[in-house]
């Protein structure tokens, strides 16, 4: 009779397909066979080469984690609980965030008891934390950003010696040919107790890697406190609109939420183009097919040429980051597709600007022209620290094209746009001053965190 701890070992492992269940029951016949508590369904696994370190390493701990749990129940009387699965079920379980925790009472916290443990052990706690991005650096203790603000965690600072084949093992073998020749690496990263966007690098001192994690479900405008209004974007047919911002201020969720709004509403063909992939969007009512540039396409610019002959009615570009791209992009909004695309930019003005500018100056009328009549709107937004330190606000600029904003593009007077934004209120329109003067009236924000980010610091003084 198997133990309850190979049983669970087992469930886990085949719950998040690392293993089939074949596998599984082979493993444990090898296990009964030895007969003695030294073997493991794990080890076996690990042994045959079913699971790699990484993997045996992360569900051994949950297993540990519930055997606790259940040990702990048993004492104190307490009812007991369901084992939780590793991958979506077991998120919440093992890797959902805790009650909001100021950064400053996260600063105080003593976490040296993760020294020398596998990189899965610090995103765990990132994520349960709350935070949006994990650091794992040469001659610094690991930190995070929380609230917006970088959290150094009490822990002995990293050595070349410990980041380096701490990174190198989640890597796969293509993963780290891609690395040793170039030297950096962007990939999506799937832990047993979440999804997270990473960058490696090599620099002076050794490795370093970043990591973005990307919540367990896709989020909704409501769930990101975001205005209702945006909800029309998705209802257009044709044409291309603009989600645009500083690095890190949500851009990626805003159009997750909104091609998730589509994917329940519509029943057609999403096309997305990202590197790397973050959310990871399943088919409801539309059919969804996600490239990952560098893995499954060379380039920005090739996935949309290619996109454009898979029949789609809907695509999304990760990043509108060169010539090429924007105007391949440009080309699918005037051939019927509604294209949604990011941009770093501040506002809408600069947004439309730097989509025109980084054409040749010969071609700048045309292409002002074409983006006059298929420009639908631009979403631009900043993340605000909560007055309360318990999370970040988004504050946006919302332009919608009407008749008035293709004129002004197509003339060339952009700089003419905010006073269209603040006229046209009714149709949903704000300056970003103004979505920040609303916070600002509502004591979400502080003066000095709407004064940092506002256009004009002096209205906030």
């Amino acid at each position: 009779m198997p133990k309850p701890s190979d049983v669970l070992f087992g469930k886990i492992a085949i719950k998040n397909s690392f293993v089939d269940a074949e596998k599984v029951r082979e493993c444990l016949a090898t296990v009964e066979k030895a007969g003695n508590g030294s073997v493991t369904l794990g080890k076996v696994l690990l042994q045959k080469g079913y699971l790699s370190t990484n993997q045996y390493q992360a569900i051994a701990q949950h297993v540990q984690k519930v055997e606790s749990s259940s040990a702990l129940n048993q004492a104190t009387g307490a009812p007991g609980t369901a084992p939780p699965g590793v991958g979506l079920a077991g998120r919440k379980a093992s890797g959902a965030p805790e009650r909001p925790v100021p950064a400053r009472e996260v600063a105080q916290r003593d976490f040296s008891r993760m020294a020398g443990a596998p990189l899965e052990v610090y995103l765990e706690e990132a994520r349960r934390l709350g935070a949006s991005d994990f650091h794992f650096q040469v001659d610094s203790p690991p930190f995070l950003r929380l609230h917006g603000e970088l959290v150094y965690l009490k822990h002995p600072a990293l050595t070349a010696e410990v980041t380096e084949p701490r990174i190198l093992e989640i890597l796969s073998d293509y993963q780290r040919e891609i690395f040793k020749k170039h030297n950096d690496l962007d990939f999506s990263y799937e832990s047993p107790h979440g999804r997270y966007r990473a960058a490696v690098v090599k620099q002076r001192k050794g490795v370093d890697a970043v990591f973005r994690v990307i919540p367990e479900k896709i989020p909704t405008l409501e769930s990101l406190h975001l205005p209702q209004v945006l909800k029309k974007f998705t209802e257009y047919r044709q044409g291309i609109v603009l989600i645009t911002g500083p690095a890190g201020s949500g851009k990626t969720a805003t159009m997750a939420a909104m091609l998730d709004l589509i994917n329940e509403k519509q029943h057609d063909h999403i096309v997305t183009v990202e590197e790397p992939i973050e959310y990871i969007i399943d088919s409801k009512n539309c059919n969804v097919s996600q490239r990952n540039v560098r893995v499954h396409t060379e380039s920005f610019a090739s996935a949309l040429r290619s996109a454009m002959r898979a029949d789609p009615d809907y695509i999304a570009v990760g990043e509108m980051r060169d010539l090429e791209t924007m105007s391949m992009a440009i080309t699918a909004a005037e051939t019927g597709h509604l294209v949604f695309g990011t941009l770093h930019t501040t506002n809408a003005v600069r947004s439309i600007d730097r989509l025109i500018d980084v054409f040749p100056p010969k071609e700048q009328d045309q292409i002002r022209a074409m983006v006059s009549e298929s420009i639908r709107g631009v979403v631009s937004q900043q993340l605000l620290q909560r007055a309360d330190g318990l999370g970040r606000e988004p504050a946006c600029e919302i332009m919608f094209a009407t008749s008035a904003v293709g004129n002004m593009i197509r003339e060339k007077k952009t700089f003419q746009l905010p006073s269209v934004l603040q006229t046209g209120t009714k149709l949903g329109m704000t300056t970003m001053d103004d979505a920040i003067a609303e916070l600002l009236k509502q004591r979400v924000i502080t003066k000095e965190a709407a004064a940092y980010h506002s256009e004009s610091p002096d209205r906030f003084k």
